[in-house]
């Protein structure tokens, strides 16, 4: 006659819904990285996206959150003196931001694309064989010293580069070791 209550599914990363996310938007790129950075450092889950298109202010990237951590996230930014210039919750789908990431099988080779920036592998040793896009100043150098090696012997966009190009190809990269390595 009576049946006890079922418990919520508290296994929430794999059925978010758009309700209970947010975006931060910022004025520039080089303050959503440093928030990215500072978040993910607290332990916050946060990613960085495209902004979606009824969003006219800011840069050409925003974070997205989860909203009911928005009090402290927001505190967390303020201390670091990297307020938003505001915050939206994501409740319809037309405010749903853009993935960043694109992946294009070639059959021997794998791309990844994040914002303007791509990066290629060959499948069979993972070395990189191709970086292209951007158009920053940084991007040949990039190219120049990641070209030709594995995935595990180049060095990290993030270290070397200095644009909106360089973080894109870090994106890129980091999305591409997950695809690739154990």
């Amino acid at each position: 006659m009576f049946s006890r209550k079922k418990e919520p599914d508290r296994n929430t990363k794999e059925k978010k819904t758009s309700v209970d996310r947010g975006i931060l938007v910022f004025e520039n790129t080089s303050e959503v990285i440093q928030a990215e950075n500072i978040l993910k450092k607290s332990g916050w889950s946060v990613k960085v996206m495209g902004p979606p298109p009824e969003i006219q202010k800011g840069c050409d990237l925003v974070i997205e959150f989860p909203l009911m951590e928005e009090l402290n996230i927001l505190r967390e930014l303020r201390n670091a003196n990297i307020p938003p210039l505001t915050v939206v919750p994501v409740t319809a789908p037309l405010l749903k931001p853009v993935d960043l990431f694109h992946t294009k099988d070639f059959g021997a080779y794998l791309m990844v694309r994040a914002a303007n920036m791509k990066i290629t592998v060959a499948k069979k040793d993972l070395k990189i064989v191709n970086i292209s896009g951007g158009g920053c100043p940084d991007v040949p150098f990039l190219a120049w010293q990641m070209v030709g090696k594995t995935l595990e012997e180049a060095p990290r966009p993030r270290d070397l580069g200095h644009t909106l190009c360089g973080y894109a190809l870090e994106l890129a990269f980091e999305e591409l070791c997950q695809k690739c390595l154990p």
